[in-house]
């Protein structure tokens, strides 16, 4: 709060690198040339040349694209008088690795990948703090934004009832493929691809149920809210009943556990709008203490269900990479995360989105082979289930039906050294278990 007085006596430049240069970092280069005492000094991508245009495409002139160092390869510029780095990857394994490096050289990270967050976040931030570095959670995602408001709250004397996001959900689109996805969204694949430079498999995830796992899986870990018990529910709500529904049963809402987190979807079953959606945004959901406050939230307006007792506030919108640059102000100025992993609550669990045959090789998060759900970090390690972000590459043992639960026994797996670790570390906070002995030759 308050970042831009700060900024104003800041003398020096804030030397960043992003690693990777996807729709996120575009969307951050195109507020770029508006962003003051901030220098991109280099840019880490494995197509250096389709980097260059993506900078170029997003605004930047060719002079200041020839002032920034590019590189296909982090070790290249760890040495560099480089201050904070941004990790945009989305892929888990490599960003976990990335993340690793980067901070046991003493340099802030901020995980743009969420995946990596989700599955080895407790570790890197534990390891951030040991190094007296920074590992935060990137601003303009959702998780942060939320977060933002959970703090809000708490700081001000609120519990926190439920918390959590909207998206455009049908159960039917839990088999959405990359090659399905672009129907959903009433894109051509030309316009999606070619013209926007849009992911398929990492839209396919918004669609499919992934990326919303993997979102509440870091903001329960994060501020340590409960997990529903079968995985997200999606409800459909508007905003003007989120006070009313997204609150426990036994008060007549909807949700399982007071102090956990859900999504709720923009559409209903038959797939039409719902009223005042909250398709981009964010919401919580408070409780009234006493007398008084229930009386103040009907005195000033607020919305509220019809006890009175519960009160909702959101967010309509989230700027993803256009409001990235709040979270490099925030620890460059203030020394603070926009949100890190606290905690190890939480999984996202792979299922099988088809029938799968032995030896064939899964392809992670939105891809063709595997959704996510939601579960507790307790039934992950119980019941030794293949984390989805584990999944990219790891190769079937056995046949897998279709909805079948993945588990670590039943794929072959070639994991950095980082990521056991990682994994390691997570599992021993709690409940007894059996260190992974996985093979620990590959490369990133």
């Amino acid at each position: 709060m308050f970042l831009h007085t700060k900024l104003e006596n800041r003398k020096d430049p804030i030397k960043i690198c992003f690693i990777g240069c996807g729709k996120f970092v575009s969307m951050f280069l195109a507020q770029y040339n508006h962003l003051d005492k901030i220098q991109i000094d280099s840019i880490v991508d494995i197509n250096v040349d389709q980097a260059k245009k993506n900078c170029l495409k997003s605004g930047l002139n060719e002079q200041t694209v020839d002032d920034i160092n590019f590189s296909n390869s982090l070790d290249e510029v760890l040495d560099r008088d480089i201050e904070i780095f941004i990790e945009a990857t989305g892929n888990p394994i490599v960003g976990t690795v990335h993340a690793a490096k980067i901070i046991k050289n003493k340099k802030h990270v901020i995980l743009v990948n969420v995946e990596a967050d989700i599955t080895c976040g407790k570790y890197l931030s534990d390891l951030a703090k040991d190094k007296g570095v920074i590992c935060s959670m990137a601003y303009g995602d959702q998780p942060s934004l939320i977060l933002e408001q959970v703090e809000w709250a708490r700081l001000n004397g609120f519990s926190i009832v439920c918390a959590g996001k909207g998206t455009k959900y049908h159960p039917t689109f839990e088999y959405s493929t990359p090659d399905t996805v672009w129907g959903h969204y009433g894109l051509t694949k030309e316009r999606a691809e070619k013209e926007s430079g849009m992911n398929p498999k990492m839209f396919n995830s918004f669609l499919c149920g992934d990326k919303s796992a993997i979102e509440m899986c870091a903001v329960s870990n994060a501020a340590n809210l409960k997990c529903p018990s079968n995985g997200l529910t999606f409800p459909s709500v508007g905003v003007y009943d989120i006070a009313k529904k997204m609150i426990p049963k036994n008060d007549g809402g909807l949700i399982e556990f007071d102090g956990q987190v859900e999504v709720i979807s923009s559409i209903d079953l038959e797939k039409k709008d719902i009223p005042n959606d909250l398709r981009w945004g964010v919401y919580f959901v408070i409780k009234a203490q006493n007398e008084y406050v229930k009386n103040c939230f009907k005195d000033y307006g607020m919305v509220t269900d019809a006890s009175g007792n519960y009160s909702a506030i959101w967010r309509p919108y989230h700027y993803i990479g256009l409001e990235l640059a709040q979270s490099v102000y925030s620890i460059a100025l203030d020394n603070r995360a926009t949100g890190y992993t606290k905690n190890y609550n939480a999984d996202v669990a792979s299922l099988a989105k088809k029938d799968l045959k032995v030896g064939e090789k899964l392809d992670g998060e939105g891809g063709f082979c595997a959704r996510g759900r939601l579960i507790t970090s307790q039934k992950s390690k119980k019941e030794m289930i293949l984390p989805l972000g584990l999944t990219d590459n790891a190769v079937l043992k056995r046949d897998i039906s279709k909805d079948e639960v993945i588990r670590l026994d039943d794929v072959e797996l070639n994991l950095p050294t980082e990521v056991i670790e990682a994994r390691n570390y997570q599992y021993n906070l709690s409940v007894s278990y059996t260190h992974l002995t996985l093979p620990t030759n590959r490369e990133v």
